[in-house]
């Protein structure tokens, strides 16, 4: 995977595009020092990074429409960011883009609790939104790992979800409506605090467009009360594929838990070592969360029960107290942290059908035998949305390469089995090569034909979703 190479002339003309930048914007909202704009070379795909030509940091849909429209005029491409914890490298710049960073557009707009909703500037992070509600019995439904850092405009440029995702839906099943600036500078509001909005579906468009489309300043978001109780189960097993067949006779029976997140030996002996949470000594976990009334916590609970009992689990473990539940969350929310202590990784997002989980999970295994690259297992289980953690070195010449080449191969076979290429952490660099793997020429075609529609120049998040050879030769059209 090779970055785009420094733009000469764009690098030459800096001095006079940050000068007309300046004279719009706040002196704080410009950063052009090389020092400065290090911080946003890359997001959480951290392999790849790329110093930006400048970076924006406006407080107001004014000022993003402002800066967009003189962008557009000096044909300099914008990479739109969040807080940059993107996996996929979604926030990754080009040395001839500026990065227009939404941080400092965190405001609460409107609270509206008779009718649902909530509007916040799309700087915003996750967890603060369902703080702005819970004292009066709500929450945000999608609860990405990273909830307490990302950014409310990340969620809805990648469609996030969460583990609660597997009852509540993702990002696009909690949003209402979006203004957007065009990189024309022209302000547009689409959908609104309704539960349909007339006309075209655009609003499905953005969610999950990857700042191809238009920059997000402001959402409107559903919110909904918070559930009478809940209470997790953990559950051990001797291998991942009958861990994988419990999940799937889970979701057979008709059961809808709020969660099934899945763990292997990898991550959990990681996450014993990091958060001491009391995690069994066995292969695979899983953590299921179920809500509602107590009567219909102990029935669900009960059936999932009798379900795991019949695939010989090491340990069932019932919550039966808050401080229980939360133990039995704490390490699988510290995950990815846990894993970052011990080695390099990648993570991958391939989603696939539940009833194939055992099948995708024994090839995983025998791809990392076969790359000489371990792999830890950690995921939504409950929708199929997975989540391998492929270890390697950095530092050694060649493991990035054989890191990616594997990931490839794992991505290629969720695609294989029904699935697709991501769940919510969206295709970015990682895993624009690979859309041939699941997308037509047709299909291609008709996606970046939406683009010439919304963003005709080609100057948003370059670099970004489609083959490098299709949009580069789109930018020259």
């Amino acid at each position: 995977m090779q970055l785009p190479r420094p733009n000469a002339e764009v690098i030459a003309r800096k001095a006079a595009i940050v000068s007309r930048l300046r004279a719009v914007l706040p002196s704080a909202a410009v950063i052009d020092d090389p020092a400065e704009t290090r911080a946003y070379e890359c997001d959480g795909l951290s392999a790849y990074r790329c110093p930006p030509l400048a970076v924006l940091l406006p407080g107001t849909t004014a000022e993003v429409a402002t800066a967009l429209k003189i962008c557009r005029e000096e044909r300099v491409p914008v990479v739109p960011r969040g807080s940059g914890t993107s996996l996929s490298g979604g926030a990754l710049p080009t040395s001839d883009a500026v990065i227009l960073g939404l941080g400092r557009m965190n405001r609460v707009l409107e609270t509206d609790l008779a009718n649902r909703f909530i509007r916040v500037e799309a700087g915003r992070t996750n967890l603060s939104v369902t703080g702005a509600v819970e004292g009066e019995g709500f929450f945000y439904a999608p609860d990405p790992s990273s909830q307490l850092a990302c950014a409310i405009g990340g969620n809805i440029a990648m469609n996030s979800g969460g583990a609660h995702c597997l009852k509540y839906g993702v990002t696009t099943n909690n949003l209402l409506g979006v203004t957007l600036v065009t990189m024309a500078g022209e302000v547009v509001e689409i959908g609104g605090p309704w539960m349909e909005a007339g006309g075209l579906d655009l609003l499905g468009v953005i969610c999950g467009s990857e700042g191809q489309l238009g920059v997000v300043t402001e959402a409107v978001l559903r919110v909904l009360p918070k559930p009478e109780g809940a209470r997790p189960v953990l559950i051990g097993f001797n291998s991942n594929e009958v861990a994988g067949a419990c999940v799937a006779d889970i979701i057979r029976a008709g059961v809808l838990p709020v969660a099934i997140e899945f763990m292997d030996r990898p991550c959990i002996r990681a996450c014993e070592e990091f958060a001491k949470a009391g995690y069994p000594d066995c292969e695979a976990l899983l953590i299921i969360e179920v809500e509602g009334s107590p009567a219909e916590i102990d029935d669900q609970l009960a059936r999932i029960g009798e379900i795991a009992r019949r695939h010989d689990p090491v340990e069932l473990r019932e919550s039966r107290s808050e401080a229980e539940s939360a133990r039995i969350w704490l390490g699988r929310k510290s995950a990815f942290g846990a894993m970052g202590r011990i080695n390099d990784y990648m993570c991958l997002d391939g989603t696939i059908p539940v009833s194939a989980l055992p099948h995708v999970l024994k090839r995983i295994g025998e791809m990392s035998r076969g790359y000489g690259l371990d792999v830890a297992n950690v995921f939504h289980a409950g929708d199929g949305n997975m989540h391998p953690l492929i270890l390697f070195n950095a530092n050694k010449p060649g493991d990035l390469e054989k890191c990616e080449a594997l990931g490839a191969d794992i991505l290629r076979l969720c695609v294989e089995v029904g699935g697709c290429l991501s769940g919510e952490h969206g295709v970015g660099i990682e895993k624009r090569d690979l859309m041939v793997a699941q997308f037509t020429e047709e299909d291609m075609e008709a996606q970046m034909r939406v683009k010439d529609v919304f963003d005709p120049d080609w100057l948003l998040n370059p670099a970004k979703v489609f083959p490098l050879e299709a949009s580069a030769a789109r930018r020259g059209a």
